[in-house]
């Protein structure tokens, strides 16, 4: 693992934030995770939690580093961290460029890969391509992403439109459909009619939704979204703060059962 070089203040366009090098490999440009949310207009928290959701996604030491728990030379407050700060965070997570562009399969916003486009291009390894004068590089790695982020479009399209029938049949064939896109194999999904959130849940057992949600993270109930399997199904939701969906995982019997078997224990 590669020692972290401060590299001071960069700037981007309208963006700054604080250079790092390091960490990932020898002369690999990384950035905090604090510096990301600020570029994109978003919370730390809410970056945070996008991360951690689909942390199974990341590899440690090759798309994320929490500095947290890793020993640098380099301390937290080189990084504009102070100590209210380092106090106050459970996880203070740095990404490399892999990383980032794993996280903005998550975000999936035009403002994300518009950003996206410009930090490649002026500040992550791809600029030494283009400084050597060899754009071959630059392009195959775009079009990689740009085919996986349509392939991801058009599951999302297809999710949508699958929650939105009230045909089982047509929403079994949607779903599958839309797992193919990410996939590359027509997985059919298995519908139940009984549902459950994890309130419904957490009612029926005596706790509470955060514990059934953690309890369902830990048994690895959940599928990769949008998808199902015998545990249950993603759906949108709209929020309790505001008039944006939001992804919420429903219960099957057998979710249902599973949950209830872990917290009996």
């Amino acid at each position: 693992m590669e020692a972290l070089k401060v590299l001071g203040t960069e700037k981007i366009g309208k963006f700054e934030f604080t250079g790092i090098e390091g960490g990932f490999g020898e002369g690999k440009k990384a950035m905090l995770v604090k510096d990301i949310a600020l570029i994109h207009g978003r919370p730390v928290k809410a970056i945070n939690q996008a991360i951690e959701r689909q942390l199974n996604r990341f590899k440690n030491g090759i798309d994320i580093l929490d500095l947290k728990v890793e020993n640098f030379a380099v301390t937290l407050s080189d990084l504009g961290f102070n100590q209210g700060q380092i106090n106050a965070s459970k996880h203070i997570y740095l990404l490399s460029e892999r990383g980032y562009a794993k996280l903005l399969k998550i975000l999936d916003d035009d403002k994300a890969w518009d950003i996206y486009d410009e930090l490649v291009d002026n500040y992550f390894n791809m600029r030494v391509a283009i400084k050597e004068n060899n754009p071959a590089i630059v392009n195959q790695e775009r079009l990689k992403i740009m085919k996986d982020n349509s392939a991801t479009r058009r599951a999302n399209m297809l999710y949508k439109i699958a929650m939105a029938t009230d045909s089982n049949s047509s929403k079994q064939q949607l779903l599958a459909r839309a797992a193919k896109e990410i996939t590359g194999e027509m997985i059919i999904p298995v519908m139940k009619e009984k549902e459950y959130s994890a309130t419904d849940i957490a009612k029926k057992l005596g706790t509470t939704a955060t514990m059934v949600g953690k309890t369902a993270n830990k048994l690895g109930l959940k599928a990769e979204q949008p998808g199902q399997n015998e545990y249950g199904r993603w759906t949108n939701s709209k929020s309790r703060y505001s008039d944006k969906e939001v992804p919420q995982w429903l219960y099957t019997e057998a979710g249902y059962k599973a949950i209830k078997k872990e917290v009996k224990k």
